[in-house]
Formats: structure tokens, sequence, C-alpha cells
């Protein structure tokens, strides 16, 4: 089981250049079922053994996808959101970079009431080892079948944990990946709501990073609605004061969202916290020793 896909899951691939089809080609090669793709002016044509639509609308008529991952540039990209909420996909992960905030907070606004969920922008994406699906760029043979939930900011830490893990043979149920920007669609949260109903998840390795407060209300969802063991790790605790760092979320101001905070919010909850990234794994081996 998953606690967004499953193994009905038709993925739809919006924005059909260089990247989506490289990406569409490892996800098939994955086992993912991609249905179909879209670009404007290109509908009619094939690539990566699938065919292109002018738009979503049209392809989850042909196709039924359910699910999209969205590569289209920053500019294009809120719309190309909003074409896939109008079409009715039920999950939408857009990897895209650099896309305004403005246009994701128009894209919220747009979202409320409607039956889509959106992971990202700048984001990884999601993968279930065990179901063999893979919405996104995440490079699935590190990836092990298993137990263990996670969900970060980073897409670079959450492969670090996943590659740890498998190293000591600890498999994941769910991996997600729901980016570092401070206007998202999805966060931390949801995923532990949902990982803690998933009974095919038995713990949580949560990633975080500075800027935000995120963390923060995380840890108190944590030690008020969560039974399963969640291990935590909080990138940046060495950034300069000052600094702006690399992700648009990683602002911290009025003296919140610095890494101190964070880790004392979470170990306040009773969350263990690894010392530096080499160590996710093993804390949450400890966290739950019965993991697998």
């Amino acid at each position: 089981m998953s606690i967004f896909v499953d193994r009905d899951t038709r993925v739809l691939v919006q924005g059909m250049g260089r990247t989506g089809q490289l990406h569409t080609d490892l996800s098939i090669e994955f086992g993912t079922n991609v249905v179909g793709g879209v670009t404007p002016g290109r509908g009619g044509t094939e690539a990566c053994g699938v065919r292109v639509f002018e738009s979503a609308r049209e392809a989850v008529r042909e196709t039924g996808a359910n699910a999209s991952v969205v590569f289209v540039p920053p500019p294009g990209a809120a719309d190309a959101i909003l074409e896939a909420v109008a079409a009715g996909i039920g999950l939408i992960v857009a990897i895209t970079e650099h896309v305004p905030v403005r246009d994701m907070v128009r894209v919220r606004h747009a979202m409320r009431g409607t039956a889509s969920r959106l992971v990202g922008p700048n984001c990884p994406g999601v993968l279930d080892p065990g179901l063999k699906v893979r919405i996104g760029i995440a490079p699935y043979p590190i990836f092990k079948a298993g137990t263990v939930g996670v969900v970060s900011r980073s897409g670079t830490l959450t492969y670090e944990a996943v590659g740890q893990l498998s190293a000591i043979g600890i498999g994941q149920s769910t991996c997600v990946g729901i980016g570092g920007d401070p206007v998202n669609g999805t966060n931390f949260i949801d995923c532990l709501e949902l990982f803690e109903k998933d009974p095919d998840t038995s713990s949580v390795i949560m990633i975080g990073e500075i800027g935000g407060t995120a963390e923060e209300e995380a840890a108190e969802f944590v030690s008020s609605n969560m039974s399963k063991p969640v291990a935590a790790f909080i990138a940046g605790a060495t950034a300069p004061p000052g600094k702006r760092m690399g992700h648009a979320g990683a602002i911290i101001s009025g003296g919140k969202g610095t890494a101190a905070e964070k880790r004392a919010a979470l170990e306040k909850a009773g969350i263990p916290v690894a010392e530096s990234p080499a160590m996710m794994a093993e804390t949450l081996k400890q966290a739950c020793p019965g993991a697998k």
C-alpha cells in the first residue's frame, strides 16, 4: 500500500522535452505505468513509446490518466498544474524549480476545494518501491521495498536517507519529496497523517531544513497524533547567520526557522534527531528497532 499511489496509477507526463523524456524512459524502465505525454504543438506524435497529446484534458479522456508529473519550464509550470487540475487528475507532482512564488499562491488558491493533490514544486517527487511507481526524478536503483516512510524538503537528502536505509537492509514504503519552496502543495503534516494511517508503514524519517516553521508544526503534530516512531534530520545547522541559502524556503526571519530551534522542537516532541546526515538511517533504526 502507498499513501499516494496504487496498482492502478496511470501517469501522464506534462512537458515531453529532453528532461521529460529522460525521466519517462527511466520510470517506464522501473515499471511505472506511463500512459502518455502532453506537449502543445506535438499532439499526435509519439515519444518514449507513448502518445503525446495537445492537452491534459484530451490525454485523460483517451488514457484514463489519474496522476501527472510536470516538467514544464517555470513560466508555464503553474498553468500546467492548473490544466491537470481542470482535467480531473488526482495526483500532480511538479518537479520544476524556480516557479515564481506569486504563481504558486495563485495555484494554491485555485486548488482549494478540488479533489487534486499537488506535490512540489521544486521536488524529486513520489516513489513507491513496492508498487514500482516512480513519479518524478528519484534514482530508483537505490530504493528497496519495505516499511519506512520517508518525507523530505531536500531531494538530495531524500536519496541519502534511502541509500543508507537500503544499505543496512531496511526498505521503504513510500518516499515523498515535498520540495523546499515557501509555497507548495503538500507539507510534512499531510504526509505524516497519511503515514500514521498506512498499515504498511512502521516508522518515518522526516528530513527538514532551515527556514520557515514547517518542522516545528510537524513536531507538534507528531507529539499529539502519531503512534509510530519518527526520526529526523535538520539540514543547515552550519549555515552562516544572515546568509540566504539555496532553497527559496530556507529563509530565517525574526529569529525563527533556525536549525537549533527546529531541533529543539523535534526533541521536545520525543523525536530523535540525527547528529549528521550520515546518521539518518542509524537514528531511525534506534527509534524503530523492528524496521525492515
